[in-house]
């Protein structure tokens, strides 16, 4: 007789694998690791795990889900709140997805040193891809409304999203290449102005794309950027440390 799986327990076990899976996306890299690779650490026979994932691209597609899932409710609440500007939607938007960078700090630092990798370069390719998905339809709803309103002036707001989450996610990857030099060339001074410099830049870029009036964004502060500082040498001391275990 099959053995009947509670739902709770099928969810518990299922989340587990994914668990895994972004632990070794983030140490071995997502075309490194294997299925055996998660069957070890977890102590798992193969029968068992294809009872939840049918494949390894399966898998994949189940965590870029659950990462989606982690910001779908806040930011579309945002955007579905009828007390709110268009303007201050779109502050509240990209202020939302901040802190939760912010929260998810020693993630985000472990992410850093292979997302960019060739080995994650599907994941980064599906997780960019699901986030346009379903978040330009957001940005684009905000920018209908700023037109209605009279605060923006694209002639475009249906496609507003795509060309914003463009930008955006190329505002990503080049704080990413500043932060993976940083170590190189500790110069925090340098680092600051730079970060600074490139945020105001795209900012400026995106409130152009919806024609909204300078200042509509906020550009990042020094405070900021040193909080990202102090997380780069924490994470740089971690590292240190782990390679010296015996280090007293």
């Amino acid at each position: 007789m099959a053995r009947t799986v509670k739902p709770e327990e099928w969810d518990a076990k299922r989340n587990k694998i994914l668990d895994v899976t972004q632990r070794l996306v983030v140490t071995k890299g997502y075309e490194r690791m294997t299925i055996q690779d998660i069957l070890a650490e977890l102590r798992m026979s193969s029968g068992a795990f294809y009872h939840y994932f049918g494949s390894k691209p399966e898998v994949l597609d189940a965590l870029v889900e659950r990462i989606k899932e982690g910001s779908v409710a806040a930011l579309s609440a945002i955007v579905r709140d009828p007390k709110l500007s268009a303007a201050e939607k779109l502050r509240a938007y990209f202020q939302t997805l901040d802190r939760m960078r912010v929260e998810r700090q020693a993630l985000v630092m472990d992410l850093l040193q292979v997302w960019y990798d060739d080995s994650n370069a599907v994941v980064r390719q599906k997780v960019e891809a699901a986030t346009t998905a379903w978040r330009a339809p957001l940005i684009a709803e905000i920018a209908r409304q700023g037109v209605r309103e009279g605060v923006f002036t694209t002639p475009f707001p249906d496609q507003a999203g795509e060309t914003v989450l463009a930008l955006a996610n190329a505002l990503g990857v080049a704080h990413a290449r500043l932060m993976l030099a940083f170590p190189r060339d500790p110069d925090e001074r340098r680092f600051t102005d730079e970060v600074l410099a490139l945020h105001s830049a795209f900012v400026d870029a995106i409130e152009r794309v919806l024609g909204a009036p300078t200042g509509t964004l906020a550009r990042a502060d020094a405070d900021a950027v040193e909080f990202w500082i102090r997380a780069m040498k924490g994470h740089a001391a971690a590292e240190t440390g782990s390679l010296n275990p015996g280090r007293t």
